[in-house]
């Protein structure tokens, strides 16, 4: 893989998702609530530290995080798009964050002086990266002694069909190539177990510990989640842009009949997802 290529890539593709993301925080976030519970308590934030957020996107977590330092803490929270940042600008002035700095930063190089925030927090983000080990490595680099960083990331397909579906149709009308083995993605660290864990003892991590977080993602209807998947993936949207009109319905058909599994009575869908949850010691 050239590493240069995919970053310029990827960045591209989060600044085209971002207004979609910004758009849908508020459902997205309330579906994953309890992940970005999870790693609070897991980081164990107190008046007063200051706490990191990388790969932030609208930075629902982070300024949760703002919160719980306050008085006298702060929140940074970062991301490598400026389209992202924006959004969790619009978000900070909406709750009234005062405690938070916004900007942008690279997980994989991050611009902090070494031992100089209490917690990291990525919900979703190590997994993307060209090079996860060096942000892991950068993350215990940038933590004081006895800090602690929390992640979330995605289980394997079989787990996470809310968007290993959408792929796999994709693949399978041959929409998309499939990827090799070692690429970046959202399923990345799902791919074998223990991943997750060789990452944090690889960086230097003590007390690690990775445990599955069963929860759901919900749509109105079937309509309401294409719309949803197209405008927050980069890549999904890249596909359906160069579709012919007939090509285009050929898709939507075969989209619905594989989500048709998770339509409940009333037309809304219920579809399972699977976080691997994980945190450690500096």
């Amino acid at each position: 893989m050239d590493a240069e290529a995919y970053r310029a890539d990827a960045r591209e593709r989060w600044e085209a998702a971002a207004a979609g993301w910004a758009r849908d925080r508020e459902d997205f976030q309330r579906d994953a609530m309890e992940v970005s519970r999870w790693m609070l308590e897991a980081v164990d934030l107190q008046p007063g530290h200051a706490v990191l957020e990388l790969a932030a996107g609208p930075g629902d977590t982070g300024l949760m995080a703002a919160e719980l330092v306050a008085p006298g803490g702060r929140a940074i929270i970062t991301d490598n798009a400026d389209a992202m940042l924006d959004a969790a600008r619009a978000r900070a002035k909406e709750v009234g964050a005062t405690n938070v700095e916004i900007r942008p930063m690279e997980a994989e190089w991050i611009d902090l002086p070494t031992a100089s925030v209490d917690a990291v927090l990525c919900r979703w983000g190590y997994m993307l990266l060209a090079d996860p080990e060096a942000a892991l490595r950068e993350t215990r680099r940038v933590l004081r002694p006895g800090g602690r960083v929390a992640l979330a990331a995605w289980d394997g397909p079989e787990h996470n069909p809310w968007i290993a579906l959408m792929g796999r149709v994709m693949a399978e009308r041959g929409l998309v190539e499939a990827e090799p083995p070692d690429t970046p993605g959202p399923l990345a660290f799902g791919r074998r177990p223990g991943q997750v864990e060789e990452l944090l003892d690889a960086a230097g991590f003590d007390d690690v510990v990775v445990e599955p977080l069963d929860f759901a993602f919900h749509a109105p209807t079937l309509d309401a989640w294409w719309d949803h998947a197209i405008r927050t993936s980069g890549r999904f949207s890249r596909v359906v842009e160069r579709l012919e009109p007939a090509e285009h319905y050929k898709l939507r058909d075969a989209i619905d009949a594989a989500y048709a599994t998770y339509v409940r009575d009333d037309g809304s869908l219920e579809i399972p997802a699977r976080a691997l949850m994980a945190a450690a010691g500096a």
